[in-house]
């Protein structure tokens, strides 16, 4: 069992109750641990105190950068996109799926595939020889391989690891070494091409609204469609639509779980704090 796992408990239990701001013996209590061993666990894990995470994660947090006078998707693109935890828009190349290849699902495809572990918990990983297709938290192996094979039923699949793979895990490491090496291999309108690579100027530990993106892409009236485009994305956390809330403050739903989403939110402000 991860730590993730460990303390996804904590985690629900602050999403339903953070307006009371539950102290540390509450979250240990959830979790089923002793104060000092959660705190630990926890600590290891997100780099800051449950304390510390319960702040970032907080509704008002989020309103708070929601409310600034410049929005909040443009102050992020503002902020540049130096340093490893702000790679996205420098190294990944988003390579179109052709319509044949997709409407023949896949077939001729050959995908590589793996399971792989996460801070965030497991994850299914797949590509082609053109880059990464496929990347998905799984609480189901078995039941994530068949959604795999349901995405491109026409390719063939060989559950091995390979070099795109190991570059495109090191996303979640603090030093990602060959991240410059990630290609994404994709099945895209033009329109989900650019909310997803609008999505990749957002820098981690950053937040944007549903409207504001919309409104980046110059049509504010498109939150609906936007939001069709992020539920489209087949690549979780390298096109990072967990850093799109609602307008109002509220995480909102995600594909892979509120409670992961909360999480992702809540370690990447960790680690951006960390460094100031």
């Amino acid at each position: 069992m991860t730590n993730f796992d460990k303390i996804e408990k904590a985690i629900q239990y602050l999403l339903e109750n953070y307006r009371e701001q539950p102290g540390l013996f509450d979250l240990s209590e959830e979790a089923g641990f002793s104060q000092a061993h959660f705190q630990k666990i926890f600590k290891d894990w997100a780099g800051v105190s449950p304390k510390k995470f319960l702040q970032f994660i907080s509704i008002e947090h989020a309103k708070k950068l929601l409310k600034t006078k410049q929005s909040v998707f443009d102050a992020s693109h503002n902020t540049g996109l130096s340093g490893t935890s702000r790679l996205h828009d420098l190294f990944i190349t988003i390579e179109g799926m052709t319509p044949g290849e997709y409407r023949n699902g896949g077939k001729g495809l050959i995908i590589s595939w793996e399971i792989y572990p996460s801070p965030f918990g497991e994850t299914i990983l797949a590509s082609t020889e053109k880059g990464i297709c496929y990347m998905a938290f799984t609480d189901n192996n078995a039941r994530s391989f068949k959604d795999l094979q349901g995405f491109l039923p026409g390719a063939e699949f060989k559950r091995k690891r390979d070099s795109q793979h190991t570059a495109a895990m090191s996303i979640f490491s603090d030093d990602p070494a060959d991240i410059e090496k990630i290609r994404l291999h994709l099945h895209a309108s033009p329109f989900q091409l650019k909310v997803w690579q609008a999505l990749l100027k957002i820098p981690s530990g950053k937040l944007t609204s549903y409207s504001s993106l919309a409104g980046y892409l110059g049509s504010e009236k498109a939150s609906r469609a936007v939001g069709s485009a992020l539920a489209e994305n087949p690549v979780a956390y390298l096109i990072p639509c967990h850093r799109v809330i609602k307008s109002s403050g509220l995480l909102g739903e995600y594909h892979w779980g509120r409670i992961r989403k909360a999480a992702m939110l809540g370690k990447e402000m960790a680690a951006e704090e960390g460094k100031h």
